[in-house]
């Protein structure tokens, strides 16, 4: 699934291209993703300029004079700048031809994901009202998850892939910083200490900001504006690498299902 990095990978590959231009055309061929596509869309964002996109979590927002368009990539999806008249793949779902000739292309194979319409504050929608703060924001640091993890007897993996608590910390990121603070999966997010959480949310960051700039993590499906993989994979630690030797201490990787996701840890490293 495309995570924080993966999508801001994506918002800043398609921002020059799209940012300032205005909608030709939107064609849409399938409707039915995760929430239907509203039938107004085309209405309301044919002619109008792209004067931003941003990115709140998982999301990206399109925003013109009109409204925002709010993205979601799903399990599978992909956004691809592409000539318009460029030959349509399966799964090809949704396009915003441009006026230059070229279109913004969403390709969905599960159609887990979404493109919703709102005139309103898009901040406000009830898909972004309820998340936490931005883990790259001056709101999140290691004071506020010892704030919040106060009194929870929850795995502090789990605590921290809350959307709720901070946003865009996927299961690899998860694990790859909880592999760097040394923490393990297990333990009780309310039990950990402001020292420690302090060297988590540091992680968390520097996971983050070096997923970024390696253009996100291909494990199966995520593809970059320009239909390039992902990189970050070739540099995980402990993700996808049970039984083999941990970096630091050379004992095996393990891997357990913790609230239905792989984790994958060094017993010796993290406690």
């Amino acid at each position: 699934m495309p995570e924080l990095p993966e999508v801001e990978t994506t918002r800043a590959g398609i921002v020059p291209h799209v940012v300032g231009r205005r909608v030709a055309q939107v064609v849409v061929r399938n409707r039915n993703l995760r929430w239907p596509i509203p039938t107004t869309l085309a209405r309301q964002l044919t002619g109008q300029t792209v004067n931003s996109i941003r990115r709140r979590g998982k999301y990206l927002i399109i925003d013109t004079e009109a409204g925002h368009a709010l993205i979601h990539l799903g399990m599978s999806g992909s956004l691809r700048i592409v000539t318009a008249d460029e030959a349509v793949k399966k799964h090809d779902h949704v396009d915003l031809v441009l006026d230059d000739g070229r279109a913004l292309r969403f390709h969905d194979p599960r159609r887990f994901g979404c493109l919703l319409w709102t005139r309103k504050d898009p901040l406000s929608h009830d898909l972004l009202a309820s998340l936490g703060p931005e883990p790259l924001g001056v709101e999140f640091s290691g004071d506020y998850l010892h704030q919040k993890s106060r009194g929870r007897r929850s795995a502090v993996k789990g605590f921290i892939m809350d959307s709720h608590i901070v946003v865009g910390v996927g299961n690899i990121y998860a694990s790859e910083a909880l592999f760097r603070a040394g923490i393990h999966p297990k333990r009780a997010a309310g039990r950990i200490s402001r020292q420690r959480y302090q060297a988590l949310a540091h992680s968390i960051v520097e996971v983050l900001t070096e997923a970024i700039e390696q253009g996100g993590t291909t494990l199966r499906d995520f593809v970059n504006s320009e239909g390039n993989p992902g990189y970050f994979q070739q540099t995980l630690n402990v993700y996808g690498r049970e039984s083999e030797a941990c970096p630091q201490c050379g004992h095996a990787i393990m891997n357990i299902v913790l609230g239905q996701r792989s984790t994958y840890y060094c017993a010796q490293c993290q406690t």
